[in-house]
């Protein structure tokens, strides 16, 4: 028969294909669009429907919070093992070079005076140590090109350093003057190089301990988010089962919705713990890491001027009333270490933290005095006096110095600690959460799916 006998008939031509397949031009898209349609016609079908959508609404619930509990954890974990350690290295290479300056002017000194140069091996110890420091951010920087140059900047200006530090310490030896001017020579590179370099690498990694701390603290959005609407969804279908059937509590739906609840709680909960303890690490122990490093610098900075000032013997004089460069910069030095010792009492929160800064202060306050008999000896032509008083027994300027070096290492040892207790705590919260949130999502798709289950055996 032909097509168009078919039309003439009144059968069309298109209605289904050969042996009663599909029309040629339906797909299977269209096919599934059908079958749901006749399915959200009827009650079971629509309870299929919602059993699906509760299931999926649960496990992407899961999955959110175990992602963005996982990205929070490794920031957590970052700042733990990472960041921070990277940071308060990089400020202990600051605090080594300053250190290594300092014993190095000590150092010399000590040799023209004919004393044993006791302080000669802290200066070695010092440039060893920072050498060490130096390959450890290398092989840490990570993808930083701002670490990378400076670490390449110190890598190439401190065996420059360490060359005219021995240069002058043969001149020195030989007794002639030109070692002093090698001495001042070097220690200009530390203070406009060395220096610089490595307080731009401290401040890279403390800008990289900061971007972690945040990332760490930043909400889960999307977790939190899936939560609420997964118990919204939860919510409304046990408010339309009952609504349809009388019955107040449906056994497998009330399961799902408990343990989404409790995902929920558990997620909040635990984040607002990892936020409140790497929030109490950097209050009190990041922010004070930060200044007591500063301030043991500006001490370091401080001490070496002291020694520079006898180096040089009043050669070197600034615009600032024809005063002393040295005396100048040591009277800097100092006013920054008490504004800096000042603020780090301020942040101190215990006793342990306290105690050793009161410590410093008492040796700043006798290492001013013992400065001034230094200076009042040096212009009255005593050079011997007024080297008796800076390097040698306890009781000169070097020693109290020590002292005061030893306080402010107490201290940030402590304030370290204290860092390192609240950041662990604040980790350790989010680590069960990532197995926890896989466990109760795929309870609460069951409990719905079963729950629902139950109401479509009563159609059958």
């Amino acid at each position: 028969m032909t097509r168009l006998q078919e039309a003439v008939r009144g059968r069309p031509a298109s209605a289904e294909g050969p042996a009663g397949r599909p029309p040629a031009g339906r797909t299977a898209l269209t096919e599934a669009r059908g079958r749901l349609r006749a399915m959200a016609t009827t009650e079971p079908g629509r309870l299929r429907i919602i059993g699906a959508a509760l299931a999926a609404l649960v496990l992407a619930f899961g999955a959110a919070t175990a992602l963005d509990v996982t990205d929070r954890a490794r920031a957590a974990d970052d700042v733990v093992s990472r960041s921070q350690p990277l940071s308060a290295r990089a400020g202990e290479l600051y605090h080594s070079l300053a250190a290594a300056d300092t014993a190095a002017s000590s150092a010399f000194l000590a040799e023209s005076d004919e004393e044993p140069p006791t302080v000669r091996k802290e200066y070695e110890d010092r440039i060893a140590h920072a050498s060490t420091l130096l390959i450890t951010a290398a092989s840490h920087m990570g993808d930083s090109d701002a670490a990378a140059a400076q670490i390449t900047r110190l890598n190439r200006e401190l065996p420059l350093y360490r060359g005219r530090i021995e240069t002058a310490r043969t001149y020195n030896r030989q007794g002639l003057p030109l070692g002093g001017a090698y001495l001042r020579f070097a220690n200009d590179q530390m203070t406009r190089m060395l220096l610089p370099a490595a307080e731009r690498l401290y401040r890279e990694e403390a800008a990289r301990l900061g971007e972690d701390d945040r990332e760490a603290r930043f909400w889960p959005v999307v977790a939190l988010t899936a939560g609420v609407l997964a118990l919204g969804a939860l919510g409304w279908a046990q408010w339309r089962l009952r609504h349809r059937t009388n019955r107040v509590v449906n056994p497998g739906l009330l399961a799902s919705t408990a343990a989404a609840a409790a995902l929920l709680l558990w997620l909040a909960g635990a984040h607002g713990m990892a936020v409140a303890g790497l929030g109490e690490a950097k209050e009190k122990g990041q922010d004070s890491l930060q200044v007591l490093t500063d301030a043991r610098i500006h001490a370091l900075k401080a001490r070496a001027q002291e020694n520079l000032a006898l180096v040089a013997r009043g050669a070197t004089l600034t615009d600032e009333e024809g005063r002393d460069q040295y005396a100048t910069e040591f009277d800097r030095g100092m006013s920054r270490f008490k504004e800096r010792l000042s603020r780090a009492v301020e942040l101190a929160d215990d006793t342990a933290g306290r105690t050793p800064l009161k410590t410093a202060g008492t040796n700043a306050g006798a290492w001013e005095v013992r400065h001034g008999e230094v200076s009042r000896a040096e212009q009255a032509g005593d050079y011997k006096g007024a080297l008796r008083k800076v390097i040698g027994g306890d009781d000169t300027s070097q020693g109290i110095f020590d002292r005061l070096d030893r306080a402010l290492e107490e201290a940030i040892g402590h304030e370290q600690r204290e860092f390192t207790r609240a950041a662990e705590s604040g980790r350790d919260s989010l680590d069960p959460l990532p197995a926890g949130a896989a466990l109760l999502a795929v309870l609460g798709a069951a409990g719905a799916v079963l729950g629902l289950n139950r109401r479509l055996a009563e159609y059958r």
